[in-house]
């Protein structure tokens, strides 16, 4: 935790911190917020540079996580193919925000836990009270 805190950090390194995404994830996500138009596995793959089903995969990681949304497109003929756009920038950053929110009450009801599970000694109130 304190790593986290002490290091540099760009608003790209919250997906990898309070989601857990790759390198590739993000290349995948800055590839789909950067196009104008929803992209196809295939055309994300070809854009990153690697397999289609390893684009797959951080696409799937992607969905998974809200940060882009699936669609599918019909073909006259019949059948049909999906393709993938990011969402809305400000939905993912309230989630973010909701997510810390939780995460931090979380914290504050361990402390309060912690607190009540090892109650300061008279002990160690005496040290502190010397100290001072």
């Amino acid at each position: 935790m304190s790593e986290l805190i002490q290091q540099d950090m760009e608003c790209e390194g919250l997906l990898e911190c309070m989601h857990g995404l790759k390198e590739l994830d993000k290349r995948c996500f800055s590839v789909l917020t950067e196009s104008a138009e929803p992209l196809t596995v295939d055309e994300v793959a070809e854009q990153v540079g690697r397999e289609r089903s390893t684009a797959y995969r951080s696409v799937q990681r992607l969905l998974q996580t809200g940060f882009i949304q699936k669609e599918q497109v019909n073909y006259d003929q019949g059948g049909y193919y999906h393709v993938y756009r990011p969402t809305n920038p400000e939905k993912i950053a309230d989630n973010m925000q909701t997510m810390l929110n939780e995460w931090y009450a979380k914290m504050g009801q361990l402390i309060h836990e912690f607190r009540d599970k090892y109650p300061q000694s008279e002990q160690a109130e005496q040290s502190v009270t010397a100290e001072n």
